[in-house]
């Protein structure tokens, strides 16, 4: 599967009801027994799913530090790499929610490819130079 996102969050920027400069935005970490829907909606419907919550891990994820910039027609959502040191478990996906939007909806999925782990160590989510998602 490929990196996706929920076509909820693409109706709620349409509308307007989910404030992209503002909002606190979450990343989180998801077993292999995760599958995607395009019907899951909120942070609620695929939680139970995530990783278990251990030494540096805390479920709800973790804050992204985010920037929208615009260059001409294109505008990218980035943020600054995610890390937990000192942590021991395995994940296969990543995923984002916006953590302010009081349904907590579900912004984009990350696949690593396959099951990623570590084991009192450092895991680290390295975003693409161009971005978590670009919007040309």
């Amino acid at each position: 599967m490929a990196d996706q996102i929920f076509p909820h969050f693409k109706k709620r920027m349409a509308d307007g009801a989910i404030d992209l400069d503002g909002n606190e935005f979450m990343y989180f970490l998801l077993k292999d027994t995760y599958a995607y829907s395009a019907t899951q909606r909120t942070y609620a419907h695929i939680s139970p799913k995530e990783i278990a919550q251990k030494n540096a891990y805390y479920t709800g994820g973790t804050v992204l530090a985010c920037t929208w910039t615009r260059t001409n027609a294109t505008v990218k959502f980035d943020a600054g790499d995610v890390s937990w040191t000192a942590m021991t478990g395995t994940a296969r996906y990543g995923a984002i929610y916006d953590k302010t939007a009081a349904s907590m909806p579900l912004v984009c999925l990350q696949d690593f490819g396959g099951n990623k782990s570590v084991s009192a160590g450092t895991f680290t989510v390295i975003f693409n130079t161009s971005g978590i998602f670009t919007l040309i």
